[in-house]
């Protein structure tokens, strides 16, 4: 490749440090499809001929054929991705193959490689949220109307449904999906043309090679077309912000599958047993979801850290860009796919649950918002007088809704029998009837209009 300017051979330290094949590979197709984009502009842009254009064109599809049999010759001798294909061209259709580097360098080959697997990971991310969503949205729409309780400091604060709480991870994902989109139309740019930095003095044209890619417009600038993963970085942290919020879910899953809280089972086809103790069955596909994000978050610290003290344009050190971001994407939907068959198996325990939403005085506020509603209390005095009514309830070792009528009574004389209506689980749920609250025709409407979105 340089034999020119160079007369020995790399020390083999050197060589064993330098290459990237190993990883890079996965960017095959994408520099194929640059490589056949670039052919037909120098062609049509009369750099090359369009006999030699044919040459090109027949042996990248070659190549193509090779690759997706698994019998194309990685070698490590070329170094990389680039290289590799290059070397094989050659060996297939002879000198011609030089031609096609003709207005181009690795350093906007790689750019455009690397940004064509980005946006296409952000696609495939964007469509495993969804499938995800709708897994929760089906199992949400069978249960809008069960109870349960719902936590603040994961302490029992007020009852929901359970169709509420999923509905709620249906609203995060939404957003990561819609992270991961607006990632891809920043990204959107074609780097090919910038050359190795300062652009290239063929008459190359850039909109038609941007354009056979799938892209909006070619970048705008040659420097920071090929010294930029600013793309790779959003798309990363896109992927941390969705890995935070699966380890939630899986975080709730591994709780409410314990004994103690016995919310949900889990068939055995997303649960593993212990080589000690039989009774065991354990969550641990939602335990290595939750620690995924660790490995992805990682990700994002380890590629910022290769670009923070970088100097324009290209530096070697960017190599390092690729192998945190296969590895973070390949976590990511391995985590997304474990999720989406979860949520699909996981079964309720709607009697357990309900009998649970009532727990921890989980009524006092529905019995605060009566007196302000009825008796015309201001809040606070009201939440003092509920207060006062949970330490004698407590006092006496029942519930809110078990506290005779005399007790809140000697708290406020205004309070009458009605108050009962209003102190159970089903009642508060059913009360809440603001937008976006738990009442169930609430979380029926929410559940439709997901639908009708991920339709």
């Amino acid at each position: 490749m340089w034999g020119g300017r160079f007369s020995a051979s790399p020390n083999a330290l050197m060589q064993a440090i330098n290459v990237s094949i190993s990883f890079d590979k996965r960017l095959a197709t994408q520099d194929i499809a640059g490589s056949q984009a670039h052919a037909a502009m120098l062609a049509k842009t009369g750099v090359i001929s369009s006999e030699d254009e044919a040459q090109i064109q027949h042996g990248l599809s070659l190549i193509l054929a090779e690759m997706e049999a698994g019998t194309f010759p990685f070698r490590d001798e070329f170094e990389d991705i680039h290289m590799n294909v290059e070397a094989r061209l050659r060996e297939l259709i002879g000198h011609t193959a030089g031609r096609l580097h003709t207005a181009r360098s690795r350093n906007d080959q790689v750019a455009l490689d690397f940004r064509l697997w980005v946006r296409e990971a952000c696609d495939r991310s964007a469509a495993q949220l969804a499938d995800l969503q709708r897994a929760l949205t089906a199992k949400a729409e069978r249960h809008a109307a069960v109870l349960m309780p719902g936590f603040t400091h994961l302490q029992p604060a007020q009852p929901v449904t359970f169709g509420h709480h999923l509905m709620a991870y249906v609203e995060m994902f939404g957003r990561d999906a819609a992270r991961f989109r607006d990632a891809r139309a920043r990204m959107n740019e074609c780097p090919l043309g910038a050359a190795a930095l300062a652009g290239s003095p063929f008459p190359i044209d850039r909109e038609m090679t941007a354009k056979a890619l799938g892209f909006d417009r070619p970048t705008a600038n040659s420097l920071d077309s090929v010294s930029a993963r600013d793309f790779a970085l959003e798309a990363l942290s896109a992927a941390s912000i969705a890995a935070t919020h699966l380890s939630r879910l899986a975080e709730e899953i591994v709780l409410w599958m314990t004994p103690q809280f016995g919310f949900i089972t889990l068939s055995d086809a997303f649960t593993t047993g212990s080589s000690i103790m039989p009774q065991k069955k354990n969550p641990d596909a939602a335990e290595l979801i939750r620690a995924k994000v660790g490995r992805i978050l990682g990700s994002l610290t380890s590629l910022t850290v290769v670009m923070k003290g970088l100097p324009l344009a290209y530096s070697k050190d960017m190599q390092e860009d690729k192998v945190p971001t296969f590895e973070a994407f390949d976590a990511l939907e391995l985590s997304l796919l474990a999720m989406t068959g979860m949520i699909a198996d996981l079964e309720p325990n709607t009697a357990r649950m309900a009998a649970a939403a009532g727990a921890g005085f989980s009524t006092a506020t529905d019995l605060a918002d009566w007196l302000v509603r009825t008796l015309d209390l201001p809040f606070r005095d009201a939440h003092h007088v509920t207060g006062a009514a949970v330490k004698r309830a407590e006092q006496l070792g029942v519930d809110l809704a078990d506290l005779p009528l005399a007790e809140l009574q000697a708290l406020n004389q205004g309070i009458n029998a009605d108050v009962f209506s209003v102190l159970t689980p089903a009642a508060s749920s059913a009360s809440r009837v603001s937008y976006g609250g738990t009442a169930p025709d609430q979380v029926r409407a929410q559940i439709k209009r997901w639908k009708d979105i991920l339709r």
